[in-house]
């Protein structure tokens, strides 16, 4: 692999001359090896003056894994390619690295109001073409087609200095699915990016050509399998000892049957969701382990977090044979079904750890302290309880065994990809491994991966690119709106600045999940009802008390939450349960059985609004690959619109007790209703939603 010396060319356009296009060389239309293409490209955020890159972050399939050192400053460009190259049996391979400057010299005192936009345009009747239409006003422009940069006069040509007209090019037309992409800058910084999805070299207009595969096109249901249904009886088994293990946090006889029957009902069609997120399948140990003081008792490994055998499925959840017959199932109604696997640790009882003490982390600290839920201080090395022990996973021979460990699973079922447990305390070396060996082991299987991080931008972001995963939990948007409606100081202009920040750092057109809830957090609706306190144990709190709803405009709020997320660039991510408004204290009591059946009106109300947004989200252009414009924001009201090839989704949010009356203006041209004004009124804590050009 190699780094042309002449990294960048800035070419000035004579008709334009404040315009500057990055430019890479002519590629004969993209000779290259079509199982071998590119991909999409992430850009390289560069924070600091001098930043060494691993390449295989970005390119994931090259041979070797050397490293660049981006050199910048704050007079340097916001966004320069460097033209890298990798040598695959003889033959060059060009690989554009797209590096946006985020030095904080130069981001420092830049007007971000006045950042370029980006939205796309229809053109003609043929699909083969398409129009970006810019706003702002813009200094740099590079278009790329899988990874490849197009070239001007060829594939792109200036129409005006706000309109940009696109031709996809003729190597597209031998692919069923490719996506062309736009960067821009100004003087202000780096505004939006462009995704748009092509078909045979055409632009994809109709929601109805988009497949499960199609990442962007997911809605994600996450549950845990065995507090969701039992379809075995055969296989049920608990510890049975409340003076152990108290029911709370016994086996209940959840099992993957019972997943494989709500599929055969249709309950997840009807819910409107297409990748199901099944929790751990995976052995865990029969005894009970750790305890609580307060209640007094011990778990058993009911939530699957605890594997001992990292390759056999646990029988109290179900066979080899049916857990073929679920994937098959949900394959069969055009679902995924992605894998919660733990990489981070294993049982102590594990064959594994037996025959391998020594593949450990360190029990203690440096200075003598037990090494448990040292998150942050010890990120990768501490332990989660005494008898989940981490793995050492900077250790070749027990990343190398473990990454083989994990392969197993996508090579011998039909999974469509995985939800990463504890991400942030497993060491990027892993992630690249893991990857690598999936792209080698099943070309062409196109698997989504996620993960779990809580933490910075930054810290989250490192482990989302091409050679690690496609996106993590933003916990971060989750955390912002549950202070923006549940706080006395809450404000939807704070909600509105974290989604701008987090866009401009994974990208306007991330495959982050954005989540209702999830297992190990109290419900949403709890928080927001008031039942769960902010300032207690919310662990404690379900222990001690039943909690319930006692306050029904939680519900709303609920409903809400549910909208800006079916409605947000991202993958939405709905935790089982929260389709209808069930409580719950953290866990165990976040964890109940799940309901299907004599809802309340509030809960009704809640799982009829879910349904209208998963299929509202489904069938729009806009809500699966429209670039995000925020219109209004302020403490009560929160606006933004989606855009795609000229259609718009307009999301009007009011957490406020009162009706407010709202005005907005259209941009791009744009008009609802004949006109580029948009005036609503809303109720309390609600949601509109208006769809323009339908």
């Amino acid at each position: 692999m190699r780094l042309r010396t002449n990294i960048f060319r800035k070419i000035a356009l004579a008709l334009i001359p404040a315009i500057c296009l990055l430019s890479g060389c002519s590629q004969n239309e993209f000779m290259f090896d079509y199982p071998d293409h590119l991909g999409t490209l992430t850009p390289c955020i560069v924070e600091q003056d001098t930043t060494v890159v691993i390449l295989r972050d970005y390119f994931p399939k090259m041979n070797d894994m050397d490293t660049i050192t981006i050199l910048t400053n704050a007079d340097a460009p916001y966004l320069v390619m460097y033209e890298c190259y990798d040598t695959v049996e003889g033959v060059e391979k060009f690989c554009p690295l797209l590096v946006k400057n985020a030095i904080p010299a130069k981001l420092e005192g830049a007007d971000k109001s006045k950042l370029p936009r980006m939205s796309t345009l229809p053109s003609s009747s043929s699909g083969k073409d398409f129009y970006i239409k810019i706003e702002g006003g813009m200094e740099q422009l590079v278009l790329l087609w899988e990874g490849r940069i197009l070239e001007r006069g060829r594939h792109f040509e200036l129409v005006s200095d706000s309109l940009v007209r696109v031709v996809a090019p003729r190597a597209a037309r031998k692919m069923e699915r490719s996506y062309i992409q736009a960067f821009t800058s100004n003087a202000y910084g780096v505004g939006n990016d462009i995704l748009v999805p092509l078909e045979y070299g055409k632009v994809v207009r109709d929601p109805a050509q988009l497949k499960r595969t199609d990442k962007h096109s997911q809605i994600l249901y996450s549950l845990l399998i065995d507090r969701f249904v039992n379809g075995n009886s055969d296989n049920d088994w608990s510890i049975g000892d409340p003076s152990l293990v108290h029911p709370k946090v016994d086996y209940w006889g959840g099992d993957l049957a019972g997943v494989t029957a709500k599929i055969k009902d249709g309950y997840f069609t009807e819910l409107g969701i297409n990748t199901i997120w099944l929790s751990p399948i995976t052995q865990n140990p029969y005894d009970a382990w750790g305890y609580s003081p307060d209640p007094g008792t011990k778990y058993s490994g009911y939530h699957g977090y605890w594997p001992i055998f990292a390759t056999r499925i646990d029988d109290r959840f179900g066979t080899e044979e049916e857990l073929n017959e679920l994937l098959a199932e949900a394959h069969a109604v055009d679902m995924n079904v992605i894998l919660d696997y733990v990489s981070n640790h294993m049982h102590i009882e594990s064959p594994t750890l037996k025959a391998h003490p020594d593949w450990t982390t360190p029990s203690y600290t440096p200075d003598g302290r037990k090494n448990r839920e040292l998150w942050d201080e010890f990120r990768l090395t501490t332990w989660f309880d005494d008898h989940i022990p981490t793995l050492d996973l900077e250790r070749e021979e027990i990343c190398s065994q473990l990454s083989d460990t994990a392969l197993f699973w996508m090579k011998n079922y039909d999974f469509d990809g995985y939800r990463h447990d504890a991400t942030k305390h497993i060491p990027e070396g892993y992630w690249r491994l893991l990857t690598r060996k999936l792209i080698d082991s099943l070309p062409g299987k196109n698997l989504y991966q996620i993960g779990e991080t809580y933490g910075s931008l930054s810290l989250i972001s490192s482990y989302v690119k091409p050679g690690m995963l496609d996106g993590q939990f933003d916990f971060n948007v989750y955390d912002t709106y549950i202070w923006a409606t549940t706080y006395p100081d809450g404000s939807f202009e704070g909600l509105a600045g974290c989604i701008e920040g987090n866009l401009a750092v994974y990208g306007h057109h991330n495959l982050m999940g954005y989540i209702s809830g999830n297992h190990d957090r109290p419900r949403y609706i709890s928080l927001a009802s008031g039942d769960v306190r902010h300032d207690e144990d919310q662990k404690l709190a379900g222990w001690k008390r039943n909690i319930v709803v006692s306050d029904t405009m939680a519900y709303r709020k609920l409903a809400m939450l549910h909208a800006l997320n079916l409605t947000l660039p991202g993958v939405p991510c709905i935790y089982y349960g929260d389709e209808y408004g069930q409580p719950g204290a953290n866990d165990p009591d976040n964890r109940r059985w799940m309901e299907f059946e004599g809802y309340n009106s509030h809960e009704q109300e809640v799982a009829d609004a879910v349904k209208e947004l998963t299929h509202l989200r489904r069938s729009s252009m806009p809500l699966m690959y429209g670039d995000y414009f925020q219109l209004a924001a302020e403490n009560d009201i929160f606006v933004y619109m989606r855009s795609y090839m000229g259609e718009a989704v307009i999301t009007f949010l009011n957490k406020s007790a009162e009706p407010r009356e709202v005005s907005v203006s259209l941009p791009f041209g744009l008009e609802y209703d004949g006109s580029s004004v948009v005036n609503v009124t809303l109720e309390p804590y609600s949601y509109q939603i208006l769809e323009t050009n339908k």
